[in-house]
């Protein structure tokens, strides 16, 4: 880890597998974070999610291929994390520290020899 990052979603976007996705907005920014949905379903806050696990259905609506969370780790300079799963400029993490699991930005982070 490089740099601090603090989530700004308290409440991310949770489902399982196959539930109904109404899929908005793609993120547009100065990150090279592509293929990001805004996306909602029933009882979720909406949240970003890689296109990886939509299964498009129409224009604005789609099904979950895979269960997913997009709950970010708070983390300091210095922890160190374990990555899982690469995905348009970020990386799944486990802390090495509390076994918390959890998005970070690739540019935030730095590999270990």
């Amino acid at each position: 880890m490089i740099a601090l990052h603090r989530s700004e979603y308290p409440r991310p976007i949770t489902f399982a597998r196959g539930t109904w996705l109404q899929i908005g907005q793609r993120y547009e920014g100065e990150e090279d974070w592509e293929d990001w949905y805004l996306c909602s379903c029933a009882g979720q806050t909406p949240g970003w999610v890689p296109v990886q696990v939509i299964e498009r259905l129409g224009v604005d609506r789609g099904r979950a291929l895979e269960a997913y969370s997009a709950h970010e780790l708070d983390i300091d300079p210095g922890q160190v994390v374990e990555g899982l799963r690469r995905l348009n400029g970020w990386l799944w993490c486990r802390s090495l520290r509390n076994d918390e699991l959890g998005w970070l930005p690739l540019a935030k982070l730095r590999q270990l020899a």
